[in-house]
């Protein structure tokens, strides 16, 4: 069964989440389940250019697999008249999305990293798989495809060849688009968390839903992806990319880190009652293991800090004015630059 996410959370009362009332909910991170927290550039290095990463990354789908028998979360799949979108909970917070042209039975895969079960996606759904697009070549993204390949000879693997993305078959330049049975996507050039990071745009029109966003590492609810290979200008640049999609736009994200984020964005802006009621919203999910995807780009400009650097709320909580003739843009890329240092300093403890 299919549903449609809400938009905003309801309130709720005081207690009324699973928490006594009064209590704040404290998320406590485990540590090292995710290889791409900040660890310095050598590991970095290590983790996205040498064997040494994928060998850390088949560790990462063997612990997880034994961990999570049944993914890391509860998904929903959604649906509007044609097209289905399952997200398959992957690795320990990793989601690869399977989406369905229900017409035909032919199935994109976005960013397959645990091959199994986007197999097992497959064959449950009984689809034929077409495309494979990776938003980056991180192994936690791409780790899939070659195995898919095998299964699905004639399946296509799309994504920037300014990334070393495995099997690779199609690179896609900036804006252009790709069609798989009657759904039509558009890649859009989105660098900073690398330098060859794409996000894919489903058009809903068709359909009569709305355009749906899968933005790999870019963008996250309420967070945003660390910019190994890009400045913050760069950084920026690709956010405001994202942003011009209107608010309708359904955002599903490459990880489930909306309990993190959200508890991290609450410390730099206390008195945000969208971020107050999200976070809420949130807990309730967690608890419950149901995955917190989508959310909207309308919703995410409320709550998420990292698309928020316009904002004199945002400025003024992180003690940061534009000097007298600064630009715009180069004032934002600021702002965007000590949100990403205190959140890697958050991470970090």
């Amino acid at each position: 069964s299919c549903h449609r996410p809400a938009g905003q959370p309801a309130s709720r009362e005081p207690g009324s989440g699973g928490l006594p009332e009064g209590v704040e909910y404290i998320p406590r991170r485990k540590k090292g389940k995710n290889p791409m927290k900040p660890v310095g550039v050598a590991w970095y290095s290590l983790y996205a250019r040498t064997r040494l990463g994928y060998l850390f990354y088949q560790r990462q789908v063997k612990k997880a697999r034994e961990r999570y028998p049944h993914g890391h979360s509860v998904p929903q799949p959604y649906c509007f008249p044609g097209v289905k979108i399952l997200p398959i909970p992957v690795l320990s917070n990793n989601y690869s999305y399977l989406i369905i042209d229900t017409g035909s039975s032919q199935a994109a895969v976005i960013d397959p990293s645990d091959p199994l079960a986007v197999q097992a996606a497959i064959e449950e759904e009984g689809v034929m798989l077409e495309a494979i697009f990776c938003t980056h070549k991180h192994w936690d993204h791409s780790g899939g495809n070659e195995a898919l390949r095998q299964k699905h000879s004639s399946c296509k693997v799309y994504g920037s060849a300014l990334d070393a993305i495995p099997q690779l078959t199609n690179p896609l330049t900036d804006r252009e688009k790709v069609s798989v049975g009657s759904l039509t996507f558009e890649a859009l050039a989105t660098p900073g968390h690398t330098v060859g990071h794409m996000v894919y745009v489903l058009d809903g029109g068709p359909f009569g839903g709305p355009p749906c966003l899968f933005s790999g590492d870019l963008l996250f609810l309420a967070g945003c992806g660390e910019p190994f290979e890009g400045s913050p200008e760069t950084m920026l640049a690709s956010l405001d990319v994202a942003m011009g999609l209107g608010e309708d736009t359904l955002l599903w994200p490459g990880h489930e880190y909306a309990l993190e984020c959200l508890t991290f964005a609450s410390l730099l802006e206390l008195d945000n009652s969208a971020l107050e009621q999200k976070l809420q919203w949130a807990v309730q999910q967690r608890q419950e293991k149901r995955s917190t995807c989508p959310s909207t780009l309308g919703e995410e400009q409320t709550y998420n800090p990292f698309l928020r650097t316009h904002r004199p709320e945002l400025q003024e909580a992180l003690g940061l004015w534009q000097g007298g003739g600064e630009d715009l843009d180069a004032f934002r890329a600021r702002v965007l630059k000590e949100v990403r240092r205190r959140k890697d300093l958050y991470q970090a403890t």
